[in-house]
């Protein structure tokens, strides 16, 4: 299995990006999808998940409302859509497939993982 993350870059603050997760290998519809991302001297953070399915979906606090996960299952490639993007959001971010049906809120969660793209926003 491989994750290809793509379409970060350099961004405006109120700015938006969206984020493609394109995987090869394996099922991809089997399996949830989720993305990280990890900032300069900070530890990998969750960011957001999605089932299998696509019918559920979950984020964290700091970008609910701001960012929207969803996956394309013909295409095997799952997405993030970034919208008023904030300076706090600089990092670079990973996707990441997880061990069964459902995401995880944990990294442990996932055993294959995209090579990361760097997003920064600026002020």
């Amino acid at each position: 299995v491989q994750l290809q993350a793509s379409g970060g870059g350099l961004v405006q603050a109120g700015g938006s990006l969206r984020l493609s997760c394109a995987a090869s290998g394996g099922t991809f519809s089997n399996y949830a999808m989720a993305w990280f991302r990890q900032a300069p001297g900070r530890e990998r953070e969750f960011v957001a998940d999605i089932s299998w399915s696509g019918r559920s979906t979950y984020y964290a606090d700091s970008v609910e409302g701001r960012f929207t996960i969803s996956r394309n299952n013909a295409k095997n490639t799952a997405y993030l859509q970034m919208n008023s993007l904030k300076p706090e959001d600089t990092a670079v971010y990973f996707c990441a497939r997880g061990l069964g049906h459902s995401g995880s809120y944990y990294p442990s969660g996932y055993n294959y993982w995209g090579q990361g793209t760097q997003v920064t926003v600026s002020s």
